[in-house]
């Protein structure tokens, strides 16, 4: 597959490869040059503003902020507590 770069240095990436690297409109990519001088293409693992992507976060940073139970102090503590 071949692309045409604009005057701008911007190229688009086919639809095939896109989609076989779930690359999506607003999807961060890192590209890096190879020893024998060829461009790859990496899915980056961070968004624009350098934030880890939900596939990149540990398991404590994707459960953090998921409880919906409204804890009082007291009652937690009789839970725990037995």
């Amino acid at each position: 597959m071949s692309t045409t770069i604009t005057v701008k240095g911007q190229v688009t990436i086919p639809k095939p490869i896109r989609d076989a690297m779930g690359l999506t409109p607003g999807s961060a990519i890192d590209f890096a040059v190879n020893r024998q001088g060829e461009v790859v293409l990496h899915k980056a693992d961070h968004d624009q503003a350098g934030r880890k992507t939900k596939h990149q976060l540990d398991r404590f940073e994707a459960a953090r902020g998921k409880a919906d139970v409204a804890w009082n102090t007291k009652d937690l503590m009789a839970l725990l507590r037995g």
